[in-house]
C-alpha cells in the first residue's frame, strides 16, 4: 500500500501495475484528497487514512482497471447506511464526482 497526496509518475503507476496486475484498490479520503494505493481490502486503506486525521465519513473505496483504464466507485467499504449510502457504489453524485476527479489527478499520466 502506499500513502498518496500528489500527482503520481508514470513510472510509480507501472510500478503500481506490476505489482497489482491490471487492477488497483484505490481508498480515497474526498475531503483531504487523500488515496490510500494497493492493498488486500479497502478497509486495509481506510485504517491509513484515519490514522492520517482522515473523518469516516469523507472516505470512498473504489479502483482502477489499468486494462480499459477505467475508474470503478464499487467497494463493501461504501455500504454506508447512515449516509444514505446502500450500496457497493457511490451513489452520491457529488462524491463520486469529487472520487473521480481525485484519482485523475493523481493518475492522471494513466491517460497521457
Amino acid at each position: 500500500m502506499k500513502f498518496v497526496d500528489k500527482e503520481l509518475t508514470k513510472t510509480e503507476i507501472l510500478s503500481f501495475r506490476k505489482k497489482y496486475g491490471n487492477y488497483i484498490k484505490l481508498t480515497v479520503d474526498v475531503e483531504n484528497e487523500w488515496i490510500v494505493a494497493g492493498g488486500d481490502l479497502h478497509a486495509d486503506g481506510e485504517k491509513v487514512l484515519l490514522e492520517k486525521g482522515s473523518r469516516q465519513n469523507d472516505i470512498w473505496g473504489g479502483g482502477i482497471n489499468f486494462f480499459d483504464k477505467q475508474i470503478d466507485t464499487t467497494a463493501v467499504l461504501n455500504i454506508r447506511p447512515r449516509l444514505n449510502n446502500d450500496n457497493l457504489e457511490i451513489l452520491n453524485s457529488k462524491i463520486r464526482k469529487e472520487f473521480h476527479d481525485i484519482i485523475k489527478r493523481y493518475f492522471g499520466k494513466l491517460w497521457h
